[in-house]
C-alpha cells in the first residue's frame, strides 16, 4: 500500500512540477558602435527603433557580444533617439568596445521549459544601423 501512495505523489508532482529556462528573447544582429562614452554611469544607449523592432524595452538586462574584440559584456539598455542608428557603449564597458566595433545586442527571457520548447526569439538584421 505504500507504495502505490509513494507513486500518486510522485506522479502528482511530476504534473504539477515546473522547470524554467532561460532563452534568447531578441537580438540586434551585427550593429556598429557609434560612440564610446567612458564618462557615464554604464549601459549602452540603442537606436529607439531599433530597440522597438527587437522588442527590447529601456533598463532592460541586455547581454553585448564584441564581434571585433571577442569580448562579452552585460549591461542595461537605454533608448537612444530613433532613426539616429546611434549604439552607445557607456561607462566602464567603453574600455571593452570601441566606435566601429560590429557587436551583437542580445536579451533573454525566463519561461516555462514546455512555452520555451515553441518560442520563436525576434531577430533584427540592420543595414547601417537602421532598419530596412
Amino acid at each position: 500500500m505504500d507504495g502505490m501512495i509513494y507513486r500518486k505523489i510522485s506522479v502528482t508532482l511530476q504534473k504539477n512540477h515546473h522547470m524554467y529556462i532561460q532563452v534568447l528573447k531578441s537580438k540586434l544582429h551585427r550593429v556598429k558602435v557609434t560612440e564610446a562614452n567612458l564618462d557615464y554611469i554604464g549601459s549602452i544607449t540603442i537606436d529607439g527603433a531599433l530597440m522597438d523592432a527587437a522588442g527590447m524595452i529601456e533598463n532592460e538586462r541586455v547581454e553585448i557580444y564584441d564581434i571585433t574584440s571577442g569580448e562579452r559584456i552585460c549591461t542595461y539598455a537605454i533608448r537612444g533617439e530613433e532613426g539616429t542608428g546611434v549604439i552607445g557603449i557607456n561607462g566602464a564597458a567603453a574600455h571593452k568596445v570601441k566606435v566601429d566595433d560590429l557587436v551583437i545586442i542580445a536579451s533573454y527571457a525566463i519561461m516555462d521549459f514546455e512555452e520555451a520548447k515553441v518560442w520563436h526569439p525576434t531577430v533584427i538584421f540592420p543595414k547601417n544601423n537602421r532598419l530596412q
